[in-house]
């Protein structure tokens, strides 16, 4: 890639300000603190949130594990990428069933990552450079080994049975259980009810089985949430991501989901076997948004010494539409997430220019201004290159997602091993699979351990993950001689490099730090392309080639000429905006000239 002289000089030592990652050499267009996007209380605005999956980020003690020492060892590593706050996936102690996401204590640090005085160490390392601690929190359900759900299976009339989703079969009789209440579904495969044997009646799982719902009718369910989030923001967490939030409620009539048909009026018949249902009666239903905005309420109550201000819940919102996500933002008088998450772009999950710069478009103008949070990738999808890619272009593509990522208006959060273009790995053997998805789905679903290996620090034994001749929770990938930090550090041509530009661009530059987003070339099914603007300050343009051909595109719409702020390898720089020259999956992104 090509830098311009203006921003070689990015600032080594990074600090944290109001206004982080300024160039040297962009006084003229620097920007004051007091703005909007910038100051403390609005930090996430645009900020670069970064997702560690601890089981495979760093294993400091040898045991093949991650764990949280190993986080914090990394924290200058994540402070160099310009990154403002980590999502933990979950480290509360668990059976381990759905490797963290069925909780058995949540107030509590699993041993197998460390312990309380760990956690707290992390919390006051990160601290230090700026870079604030998101816990991840799981409200739909928890372990059967909670000791919650011991008591509420215990007896029909212990004062925890109401804790969760009970209900008796059809056709139950004194010899047999009859069948379940309905057909609502696993997301993990086959029926979503499991038996009870000692006190007879069904309870319901929306994932695993060992991960019973919890009846959020209930307000001692919502109390014992709020103490829990009390908990960890009095430890001084930055904020929350609420897994699985759409799915809190059910029909309380239970009624049937419909089965999803192809053209022909056939049933779809998914990975497991299973005939595909509509979720219309087990997601997104209506009262989701009341507790949210009472959990978002209670979080407003509490302010930090470190990070004065808002602490900032991230929602995972997979929503049919941009209608559905505008009101997980909820109102000004009942605000519920600051940042629910926009898969509406990252998961098309294909290069189709019209799809793309319709979803762009949407956030920019159906949000009612709202701060859209940009993510194509996390622990539970196979990374962007088995999604995205062609085989061919993987490297190029991977740029195009990471421009789009970045150089949109919003907030953005990417997934540990994304900034080196790690690529997704699946077990070949069942024998082998790990993930509870990938046992029941095999071989049609084979899981999601193919997205959760190792981080590739370096060429080293174990790539650097752990110590050598450990065995490791899964296999280091076989790419990890090539594909690693410290191989792509130093090289101005690698995806580290692209993905630390890009970054420091987005904090460095105003237009793409508040500026409003609009398409430009609109027309062209090859090639997305927008502009940036603020008022007062250079506008951008960025475009991005779709196709493994050359293409030219026409952006005099936003001035006559640029200054090249960042371009893939071998691009041009363009004499004119009229005429913007893309490489195969090519990349251009100019600070217009007055």
């Amino acid at each position: 890639m090509r830098i311009p002289r203006s921003l070689v000089a990015i600032v080594a030592a990074l600090v944290f300000t109001a206004a982080p990652f300024v160039a040297q050499g962009q006084a003229a267009t620097s920007h004051t603190s007091t703005s909007a996007a910038t100051s403390e209380q609005n930090w996430w605005k645009n900020a670069v949130f970064y997702e560690i999956y601890p089981r495979s980020f760093q294993d400091s003690n040898g045991d093949g594990i991650g764990d949280l020492n190993g986080i914090t060892s990394r924290l200058d590593y994540l402070k160099s990428l310009g990154i403002n706050a980590i999502w933990l996936t979950p480290i509360y102690p668990s059976p381990q069933v759905d490797f963290g996401y069925d909780i058995s204590d949540y107030e509590a640090i699993d041993p197998q990552y460390g312990t309380m005085a760990d956690f707290d160490h992390l919390i006051a390392e990160a601290n230090k450079r700026h870079i604030r601690v998101l816990m991840d929190m799981v409200m739909n359900h928890t372990s059967d080994q909670h000791q919650w759900f011991i008591q509420s299976r215990s007896s029909r009339n212990n004062p925890y049975r109401d804790w969760y989703m009970w209900h008796d079969g059809k056709g139950e009789t004194a010899t047999s259980k009859g069948e379940p209440p309905n057909n609502w579904q696993s997301l993990f495969g086959h029926s979503a009810w499991q038996w009870d044997p000692k006190t007879r009646q069904y309870y319901y799982h929306r994932f695993y089985i060992q991960q019973p719902d919890l009846n959020w009718n209930n307000p001692k369910v919502r109390q014992a949430f709020k103490d829990i989030l009390a908990f960890w923001l009095k430890r001084g967490v930055g904020g929350f991501r609420f897994d699985a939030i759409t799915a809190l409620f059910e029909d309380p009539q239970l009624r049937n989901d419909d089965v999803v048909k192809d053209k022909n009026g056939k049933p779809i018949i998914n990975a497991f076997g299973d005939s595909q249902l509509d979720s219309k009666f087990t997601d997104n239903l209506p009262e989701v948004h009341d507790v949210m905005a009472e959990m978002r309420a209670f979080t407003n109550t509490f302010d930090s010494n470190h990070f004065p201000g808002s602490r900032v819940l991230i929602g995972e919102t997979y929503l049919p539409n941009i209608a559905e996500l505008r009101k997980q933002y909820g109102s000004a008088a009942n605000p519920e997430f600051q940042l629910p998450m926009d898969t509406q772009i990252g998961f098309i999950n294909k290069l189709d220019v019209a799809t793309f710069r319709n979803r762009i478009d949407d956030a920019e103008t159906k949000l009612d201004g709202q701060v859209p949070l940009i993510v194509f990738d996390n622990h539970d999808n196979p990374r962007i290159d088995a999604r995205y890619g062609d085989g061919v272009h993987n490297t190029a593509i991977e740029r195009v997602i990471a421009t789009i990522l970045f150089a949109s208006r919003g907030a953005s959060l990417f997934y540990n091993g994304d900034e080196i273009g790690m690529k997704t790995t699946p077990p070949t053997r069942k024998q082998d699979v790990k993930d509870p998805v990938g046992i029941t789905g095999w071989p049609k679903n084979k899981g999601r351990d193919g997205e959760r290996t190792p981080m590739q620090w370096s060429d080293a034994p174990n790539a650097g993950f752990s110590s050598p001749g450990v065995k490791t929770w899964l296999p280091i990938p076989p790419s990890y001689t090539t594909v690693n930090v410290a191989a792509e550090e130093h090289n101005k041509n690698s995806m580290l490099d692209w993905y630390k530009t890009l970054i420091h661009l987005k904090q460095s530059v105003p237009a793409l730090e508040i500026g409003k987003e609009t398409m430009l070339a609109t027309s062209s099914n090859t090639v997305l392309s927008w502009q940036r603007t603020a008022p007062g300050e250079p506008a951008v343009v960025v475009a991005v080639n779709f196709t493994a051909s050359p293409q030219k595109v026409d952006l005099s719409a936003a001035g006559s000429k640029a200054e090249t702020l960042l371009k893939s390898p071998e691009g041009v720089d363009p004499a004119s905006l009229q005429h913007v020259e893309l490489k195969p999956f090519g990349v251009y992104i100019g600070q217009v000239k007055p």
